[in-house]
């Protein structure tokens, strides 16, 4: 397996999140950078089933702006609800680029199990995981009560973030699962 793609996606991934601990940010330089890259890696190399699973190569140009764009898709709805930064956003898709579409939706799924347990280890960590676990309660007791009086469910967006977290971590974590398990496994995910 040519190691090239996964050092280089490591790599932008491991500044993503150095710089999001810091400064609570994602340079933009950094994300459309690597998105250049991971599309032209995807161009580059021979044809095969990614760049991270056997047979290892490219995608090509469509599967590698799929990939992008299901990244996107998959977090502007939490971006909206203002439960993400578009940083985050866009360092998935950068992460889409790299791993196609089908890539993209296990490591979006992986992220937001990473993402969950972050939080709670946050609220845990500032002494709010009883809180925090009290509200959730409430807001899911309020869509229930809301739905057996006929409304359609609806979960309201906090009037302001509750906190910021570097969600890079969540990304990277979510991510390097699945690099590691195709590298491992040395098939594709959906053959």
């Amino acid at each position: 397996m040519n190691k090239l793609p996964l050092i280089l996606l490591c790599t932008l991934l491991a500044l993503a999140v150095w710089n999001d601990l810091r400064t609570r940010r994602i340079p933009n330089a950094l994300v459309f950078g690597g998105a250049v890259l991971g599309v032209a890696l995807n161009c580059l190399y021979a044809e095969g089933a990614g760049l991270f699973i056997a047979p290892q190569g490219g995608i090509g140009f469509a599967w590698s702006l799929a990939g992008l764009a299901t990244g996107l898709a998959l977090l502007v709805p939490m971006y909206a609800m203002r439960a993400l930064g578009a940083g985050d956003v866009k360092l998935m898709a950068m992460v889409g680029a790299f791993v196609g579409p089908w890539g993209t939706v296990v490591s979006v799924l992986l992220t937001l199990l990473a993402g969950g347990v972050l939080a709670l280890a946050v609220a845990a960590w500032h002494g709010r995981l009883r809180a925090m676990v009290r509200n959730t309660y409430h807001m899911g007791v309020y869509a229930l009560m809301r739905r057996l009086g006929g409304e359609a469910i609806k979960i309201e967006a906090p009037a302001e973030a509750s906190g910021r977290l570097p969600y890079a971590v969540a990304i990277a974590a979510g991510t390097l699962p699945y690099l590691v398990w195709g590298a491992w496994r040395g098939e594709a995910l959906f053959s």
